[in-house]
């Protein structure tokens, strides 16, 4: 029996099947991940974080991010990793970013408030209107333990609560979202409807508010990968990507407007092709963004591969959720 990969068809020639093109808009996001170093080990990781990774942004790779952002007009630096917190300049990195009155959101895994060390984090988050993505695989304790490991679901309520005491979630300066993915092979419900029985349970039983729900489907690299394969599940959940393809969500893809960093300033269209290694510019000479030039990034084709249809399933996933 071949292989998913041997059988699904480029990315590309999808596309081209459709009469589609996937072209860039002017940059909008800066997403940086700035380490693999985390408190967690989840099982849906696509960036194999962890505990032991050494991964993690230079303060000399920050002041060249810094200098390259002040004169552009890019609107929101998203931080992701690992557990962006943990690296030694995210406070300085934030600060400056906010000075230069760009948008900050931390994509915030809620049990880094609750360790030893970094108590800190939510009033600096509040003080600083940083907006907060947070990972909360479902409402129900089972499921994000199973997802994400014993005892999370508990310290992630107990971080919901503390964000909301600041404001978080009602203050319009002060936004909260949540970021849901499935717990194994399968596509993310409707955005919406999932949303609202997010509010209504999380309401209910733990009185807690947060702004939006983002449907996010799981990625088939790295670490998921290896649990697919673990669990016999890989090829179906490919072909159930590849079946689920839909054209409309195309359009809202991240890769569009967003220029994605990794920890050492290489640059990438987002942050699933730099964790393949797909990087933006000559495969002699690693692209720094401080090299980038807006012109040539605009004429550069974006890079995909079989994974991107992890990104137009169903109703389409992006760093924002759905697309449709």
């Amino acid at each position: 029996m071949p292989s998913a990969l041997q059988s699904i068809p480029p990315f590309e020639n999808t596309l081209s099947a459709h009469g589609l093109q996937l072209t860039r808009l002017a940059p909008r996001v800066l997403q940086l991940n700035i380490g693999k170093l985390c408190n967690l080990t989840c099982v849906h990781c696509h960036v194999n974080a962890g505990p032991r990774r050494k991964e993690i942004m230079t303060r000399a790779t920050v002041e060249h991010i810094l200098n390259w952002l002040r004169d552009t007009e890019i609107e929101t630096v998203d931080l992701t990793g690992g557990t962006p917190e943990m690296i030694p300049d995210f406070r300085y990195l934030v600060e400056r970013v906010r000075a230069m009155g760009k948008t900050v959101m931390d994509r915030c895994n809620l049990t880094i408030l609750n360790q030893p060390g970094y108590q800190w984090v939510a009033e600096f988050h509040a003080q600083q209107q940083v907006q907060i993505v947070a990972s909360m695989p479902c409402y129900n304790p089972e499921n994000v333990n199973e997802q994400r490991g014993e005892g999370v679901f508990d310290s992630s309520i107990l971080a919901l609560q503390n964000l909301n005491a600041l404001g978080y979630g009602s203050d319009p300066d002060l936004q909260l979202d949540l970021v849901y993915n499935p717990n194994g092979a399968s596509l993310p419900p409707q955005q919406q409807q999932l949303e609202d029985d997010y509010k209504r349970e999380l309401q209910d039983h733990f009185n807690i508010v947060f702004n939006q729900l983002y449907a996010i489907t799981n990625m088939p690299i790295t670490r998921f990968t290896s649990y697919l394969k673990r669990a016999g599940a890989y090829t179906d959940y490919m072909q159930l990507l590849l079946n689920s393809f839909n054209p409309s969500a195309v359009e809202g893809l991240m890769c569009r407007d967003t220029i994605n960093v990794d920890w050492e300033g290489r640059v990438y269209d987002c942050d699933f092709n730099q964790q393949l290694g797909l990087q933006q510019g000559d495969a002699s000479a690693e692209l720094k963004l401080w090299q980038l030039d807006f012109t040539s990034w605009a004429q550069a084709p974006i890079l995909t591969g079989t994974h991107c249809y992890g990104c137009t399933a169903g109703q389409g996933s992006s760093c924002g959720g759905a697309t449709v």
